[in-house]
């Protein structure tokens, strides 16, 4: 059952007044919608969400859109483009809680953060209650390199089916595993959304994190033309 002031979300970048991955999120907010049996608003969504791809107050600049719908109504908000450093991260001591559709219920993905920035830290990840597997960040979905190899979380330990992260398997072969905190410690690790695109994670656990050359070549593809 729906709970009382729960949407949907897409957030997306605008780059050069474009949303380049704007069919991705339409496509993603359907399916949701559909799956959980929400109305669906009349109109154009599309249209909706170009109308703040150059808003006034962002003369033109690179920024987020953020579409919503709650209710079969649809909003539309803008705000600037976070910092795109190398992010220092920890691991949330609060369990992943399962988040197959981008929606407004996020409480464990708040906590997770506020636990960050509490620890000094930009971000955090989040591991499942049931073995203790890595899961996603607050905002991201995460990727690493392990030898010849490029690896994620499987999407069936209820993780977000990211647009950045299926870029990121359009663009490199990926393997799906399960992998606990403490086998991450020493892998060169990237964060990956639709907004910031390939960010390679500065820090974990209190450790430098190496970054592999890879990582940039796959951030130079990652936006199409």
């Amino acid at each position: 059952m729906k709970r009382v002031g729960e949407g949907l979300i897409e957030t997306m970048r605008v780059r050069g007044g474009r949303l380049p991955f704007l069919e991705r999120h339409l496509a993603r907010l359907q399916a949701s919608l559909v799956a959980l049996g929400r109305p669906v608003p009349t109109g154009d969504l599309g249209e909706v969400a170009r109308a703040g791809a150059v808003p006034a107050e962002a003369g033109g600049a690179d920024h987020v859109v953020r579409l919503a719908v709650l209710d079969g109504t649809a909003t539309i908000a803008t705000r600037e483009l976070p910092h795109l450093n190398p992010p220092v991260v920890i691991v949330a001591t609060a369990p992943h809680a399962t988040y197959p559709h981008k929606s407004t219920a996020r409480g464990a993905f708040d906590l997770a953060l506020t636990e960050a920035h509490a620890q000094g830290a930009d971000d955090a990840l989040l591991v499942t209650a049931g073995g203790g597997y890595i899961a996603e960040g607050t905002t991201w979905n995460v990727f690493w390199w392990e030898g010849d190899g490029l690896y994620t979380p499987a999407l069936d330990l209820g993780i977000l089916p990211g647009v950045g992260r299926a870029r990121v398997m359009e663009l490199a072969a990926v393997a799906e595993v399960r992998v606990t905190a403490a086998e991450f410690v020493g892998r060169s690790l990237f964060l990956v959304n639709a907004v910031r695109g390939i960010v390679p994670i500065g820090s974990f656990r209190g450790r430098d994190v190496h970054l592999d050359a890879r990582t940039a070549e796959l951030s130079h593809g990652f936006w199409p033309d």
